[in-house]
Parts: structure tokens; C-alpha cells; sequence
């Protein structure tokens, strides 16, 4: 072990994990020093000065290979990254490194991480509103040019998305100066952001710095301040205006945790670390508003458990002057930006700053959202209907608000399909007063859901109009083809009164089918006077044993011939409805008369002449009614011919 030490280096005495103990005999080394071990593939930053000669540090890197005798080298000054304009377009990490896999920078200046706000005598007292081009954020909860924004929500509800897109709008529309900050997230977005950034030809005016979640504590902790220091150059050298992104700024709290735990602090509330306020003004205070240019930042703020009284959650508040929260109801109706428009708030709208027109718009819009929300118990309850009709005024104006401050974003139109829309603050304005005033009640929701201006609205119904007549057209005339088939059904009921027209042979059944329309209006005459004529059968029954008119009493009759009753049992039951009876005695006509037709070859002749009186049986059907009585005494008789006529 060499414990031999030189004028500027120290040997390592204790490692625990990201911790590292260092003892110097010469000179001790000042609070931030940079130190590098094992050749300077380890950097080490000092935060605490143990006693005379010993300093306790938090590795940059991972401490992989490091023990107990190894010499450590003090730089004998702080963390520097690269500045000036040869950094545009690339891609850095803590240290300023390239991670792009291209050469290092050239003609580039390299500044201490570790900086003092600007004193207040250089700061801007003006403010001024920061568009975005996305209207929910425009209207309701404006941003300060210089000032601080806050995207607050759980997983998944589109804080990377948002953040995505403004930087499309700043680069795009603004020609600004974009700088992305990834803190503790994950590697992939990274890796997306840039891929994307780069075909969507907007890179060369952007600057990305990465410590992701695979980094150690230490570097997740100092990668914020080393793109603040590139967006500080942009700022007072270059007087250029700046977008800060940083994602996520939880992270950065989280990563001060982890390094007090490691340091041996203790613990404050839910565990965070004591100094997390100054940890987090030391950063925050230096996004500011000067008199050469402004850094405006927008931080993703990751709320654990979606609970908005968390510690960091709470102390990230108090340095914003807009506070954007995101919901994940919203989120799951598919409203996007998934913005809920009652807890989140702004600063800057106030009548001073944004105007009277634009302050009044924004707390009727308010106004109308609060009621919307305070009915959604009652009409979940009772309904719509039951409301008043003030109630349900305000009820349609509030889902029409929220369908339009939906909005399509460039950053997500491979996955949605749909072309990304940037909209003024005038026509955003112009929109929600609008349907403010009613204007567009008869329109449905659906055509202010994701557009851009409120003119688009009319052009999407008058596009869905010339569909919506084309449906209609083609149900008609799919009714027109059913309506035979449903003529087919009452024809197929009335048939049994030709059928008993056509006792004398199955040929002449195909005329009365043609007929079956005709008949569908005379059907209940028929139903009527059919009766008469069930019962009068038995006449002519008598006078023509050999004959097949005798069969249709013995087919109503179950006991002597059982096997036809069955038969015509199934074949009376689609007939049951309108007219039974007839079913009954016309069906078996029809099929009686196709058995006898072999049996009655010789009486071929003669049954014309029964089948020409019952025509004009059809006639005297009033004198029948009367006969009605008397004609059930005969039944021996007809059983007689049933039985003859079985016999045979």
C-alpha cells in the first residue's frame, strides 16, 4: 500500500459505495474540488471537509475497481463543461463528453458547473407571456418569458410528450435556442428524442445533456447544473432566448437523497434529505430573466403516488410561476393534452399582464369547467334531462371547451395518425368565445375534438356530411329488398284460401302464389266467411264418399286418423295466427288430394264438377251460417266415409 502522498494528491482510506474518504497530508483540498483516481477513470467532487486532513467525497462514476491505497489526483479546481457554439447539435454528458459518437467539440470554452445566480440588479422586471402554440396552455395557464414552469404528474399521463413538443414549437417557430436535460430518466427516451429531433431536421439549434437513471447519484446530481451553465452562455454571451426542458426534475431531488443516505445525514420528512431547499434553490434561482436575454424552463415534475402533497412536489411549487398539473382521468378519456384546467394555475394571468379581454375569458372558461365538474355527480344520478335548461346550457358548453383545447401534436403524429397543429394565442381566443356565446351548439363534440383553430370545426362537419347522406341512401333501399320477403310472409298466411280452390289436383296451386299480394287484402273477408266453410264441408263430403273432398273433416278429428292429424298439426302451426281453421282444411285437401290421385283416375272426369261447386259454395256463404248448426248431426256419417276412405 502506498500511503506516500504527493504536493496535489491524496490516497483513498474508505469506499462505501458512492461514498469515498480521502486523506491529503500536504493541503486540503476547498468544497468542490474535482479529484480523479486510478488515472482519471474515476472523478470524485469533495462536499465535506472531515477534519485537517481527511475529505469526504461522492463519485462521479462507479467506484469499480477503487480500494482502500489508491492514489487520488486533485485537479485543483471544479467540474467544467464545454461552452460556445460548436456544442449545437450534439449530444453530452455530465462531464461534457460526447455520447453522439462523433469527435469532440472544437472551439469551445470550458466554465465551472458551479455558478452564482445573477445579482438582482441585472435581472428583467418585465414580464412578458411565453407562447407555446398549444392552446390549453396559452389560454388558461400561460408561461413567463424568464420565468419557471412546472408539468406535474404521475407515470404515463404525458409529461415527455408535452415537452417534446414545445421544443418542436420553439425551434420551429420561435428560432430559439432549445436545450434538453434528462435527469434519472430512461436511456431509451433519449435515444428516441434524439433520433427524432435529428430526421425532423431541428437539431442544429438544440443541445441535449443526459445523466440518465443508470448513472450514480452523484452524476444525476450535478447533470442539471452542467446544461444550466450551456444555457447561461446562450443567455449572456450569445443574448439569445433559451428553452430549458428538464426531465425530470424530481429526479434531481432524488438523487440528493440518495447521496445524503451516503454521506450520513439525517433523514427529514418521508426521507428526503435536510438541505433539499437549498439543494433545489441553488439550481432553480439561476433560470432567471436578465437584461441580455431570458432562460425560460419547463420541468417535468414526477409526483409520487400522484400525491400532490409529497415534499418535493411542494417545495418544486414554490419556484414556479406556472403550475401545470396533469390528469390522468383526462388522460384516460383521451383528452389530450391531458391538462386539468381547474388545478392548474399561472401567474402571469392576471388583467396587468395578459389583458382584461384575455383574464375574463380565461375565468369564464373557469367558471363553466367548476359548474361542468360540480353537475357530473347529478347527472351520473338522474341524467341530463333532469337538469334545468341553464344547467344543461352550461353542461354543453363545457364538453365543447374540453374537446377543443384537445390539440394534435407534430410530436406524436407516427402514432396518432393525425397532422400536428400549432395555434395562435389569437385564434385560441377567438375560439373559446366562440362557444362561449353559443355559437357552435349545434355542431356536435366531435367536430372541436383535436383540431387546431375553431374554423376547422366547420369544415370537419361539412366533410362528414356528404358520408352521413351516403348511409341513409343505402338503408332504404336495403328495406326495398326485405319488403318481398316480408310480402312473402302474409302471402304464405292467406294461401290457404286458394288452396282450397285447388282440391281437384296440385296444378292449378301455382297460380294462387302469384296471387298471394292481391289476396294479402282481402285476406280478412276470407278470414271471416272461412269458418262458414269448414263447417258446411261436410256436405258435399256426403254426397262424394269415393271423393278426396271428404278428408278435411277427418283431418280436424285426432281420433280416427292420427297419423294425418300429426302431419297437418305441423303444418298448421305457421298458419295458427291469422286463420286456423282453413289452414287446416286446405293443407290436407292439398295433400289428400295428391294421395287419392292415383286412386281416383277413373273419377278424373267427374272432379271438375265438384270443384265447380264449390266455387259457387264461395257465395251463398250467409245461407251456410245458418246450416252451420245442423251440419255437425251427420257425423257418423262422415266418420263412415273417413273409415271407407282410410280403407281404401
Amino acid at each position: 500500500m502506498n500511503n506516500e502522498t504527493s504536493a496535489s494528491g491524496g490516497v483513498v482510506v474508505a469506499v462505501r459505495g458512492g461514498v469515498v474518504d480521502i486523506r491529503f497530508d500536504a493541503h486540503l483540498p476547498p468544497i468542490y474540488s474535482l479529484l480523479h483516481a486510478r488515472e482519471g477513470k474515476i472523478a470524485i467532487e469533495v462536499l465535506s471537509q472531515l477534519d485537517a486532513h481527511r475529505v469526504r467525497g461522492i463519485a462521479l462514476t462507479t467506484t469499480e475497481g477503487l480500494a482502500r491505497g489508491n492514489p487520488v489526483e486533485d485537479t485543483g479546481g471544479q467540474l467544467k463543461v464545454p461552452v460556445g457554439k460548436g456544442i449545437l447539435s450534439r449530444m453530452f454528458d455530465v462531464f461534457g463528453n460526447p455520447i453522439d459518437r462523433q469527435a469532440a467539440p472544437s472551439d469551445v470554452q470550458w466554465r465551472n458547473v458551479h455558478r452564482a445566480p445573477p445579482p438582482l440588479a441585472r435581472r428583467s422586471t418585465k414580464s412578458e407571456i411565453f407562447e407555446t402554440g398549444i392552446k390549453v396552455i396559452d389560454v388558461l395557464v400561460p408561461l413567463e418569458r424568464g420565468g419557471k414552469g412546472g408539468l406535474f404528474g404521475g407515470a404515463g399521463v404525458g409529461k415527455t410528450v408535452l415537452l417534446t413538443e414545445m421544443i418542436h414549437n420553439m425551434i420551429e417557430h420561435q428560432k430559439g435556442i432549445s436545450l434538453f436535460c434528462g435527469i434519472g430518466e430512461r436511456c431509451r427516451e433519449g435515444e428516441e428524442l434524439y433520433r427524432d429531433m435529428k430526421a425532423a431536421g431541428v437539431l442544429p439549434n438544440m443541445v441535449m445533456v443526459f445523466g440518465q437513471m443508470n448513472e450514480p447519484p452523484g452524476s444525476r446530481l450535478r447533470v442539471g447544473l452542467t446544461a444550466l451553465t450551456m444555457a447561461e452562455y446562450f443567455r449572456d454571451d450569445e443574448h439569445r432566448d433559451v428553452l430549458l426542458l428538464i426531465d425530470n426534475i424530481f429526479r434531481f431531488i432524488q438523487a440528493g437523497m440518495e447521496v445524503s443516505g451516503l454521506l450520513g445525514q439525517m433523514p427529514s420528512r418521508l426521507g428526503y434529505q435536510p438541505t433539499m431547499g437549498t439543494e433545489l434553490s441553488g439550481l432553480e434561482e439561476r433560470i432567471a430573466n436578465t437584461d441580455t436575454g431570458a432562460i425560460t424552463s419547463i420541468q417535468a415534475v414526477y409526483v409520487p403516488a400522484d400525491d400532490m402533497t409529497d415534499p418535493a412536489a411542494v417545495h418544486v411549487f414554490s419556484h414556479l410561476s406556472t403550475s401545470i398539473v396533469l390528469s390522468r382521468k383526462r388522460a384516460g378519456e383521451g383528452l389530450y393534452p391531458a391538462v386539468d384546467l381547474l388545478q392548474s394555475s399561472s401567474k402571469m394571468a392576471t388583467p396587468g399582464i395578459v389583458g382584461e379581454r384575455h383574464y375574463l375569458l380565461a375565468q369564464k372558461i373557469r367558471e363553466t369547467l367548476a359548474t361542468y365538474e360540480n353537475l357530473k355527480d347529478i347527472i351520473a344520478m338522474l341524467g341530463l334531462e333532469q337538469l334545468a335548461p341553464e344547467d344543461r346550457q352550461v353542461v354543453n358548453r363545457a364538453r365543447r371547451l374540453e374537446r377543443f383545447l384537445t390539440q394534435p401534436f407534430f410530436a406524436t403524429e407516427q402514432f396518432s395518425g393525425i397532422k400536428g397543429k400549432l395555434v395562435s394565442l389569437k385564434d385560441s381566443i377567438d375560439g373559446c368565445e366562440r362557444i362561449l356565446r353559443d355559437e357552435f351548439k349545434d355542431y356536435p363534440e366531435s367536430a372541436l375534438y383535436m383540431i387546431g383553430a375553431i374554423d376547422e370545426a366547420k369544415a370537419k362537419t361539412q366533410a362528414a356530411k356528404p358520408a352521413a347522406k351516403a348511409e341513409p341512401g343505402s338503408k332504404p333501399g336495403a328495406k326495398a329488398d326485405l319488403k318481398p320477403a316480408t310480402d312473402d310472409k302474409p302471402g304464405a298466411k292467406v294461401g290457404p284460401k286458394p288452396a282450397t280452390d285447388a282440391k281437384p289436383g296440385a296444378k292449378d296451386a301455382p297460380k294462387p302464389a302469384t296471387d298471394a299480394k292481391p289476396d294479402a287484402k282481402d285476406a280478412p273477408k276470407p278470414a271471416a266467411d272461412s269458418k262458414p266453410e269448414a263447417k258446411a264441408a261436410p256436405k258435399p263430403a256426403t254426397d262424394s264418399k269415393p271423393e278426396a273432398n271428404a278428408a278435411p273433416k277427418p283431418a280436424t278429428d285426432d281420433k280416427p286418423d292420427a297419423k294425418d292429424a300429426s302431419k297437418h298439426a305441423t303444418d298448421s302451426k305457421p298458419d295458427a295466427k291469422s286463420d286456423p281453421k282453413p289452414a287446416t282444411d286446405s293443407e290436407p285437401d292439398a295433400k289428400d288430394a295428391s294421395k287419392h290421385a292415383t286412386d281416383s283416375k277413373p273419377d278424373a272426369k267427374p272432379d271438375p264438377k265438384p270443384a265447380g261447386d264449390s266455387q259457387p259454395e264461395a257465395k251463398p256463404q250467409p245461407q251456410a251460417k245458418s246450416d252451420a248448426k245442423p251440419a255437425r248431426a251427420p257425423e257418423p256419417e262422415v266418420d263412415h266415409a273417413a273409415a271407407g276412405a282410410h280403407e281404401s
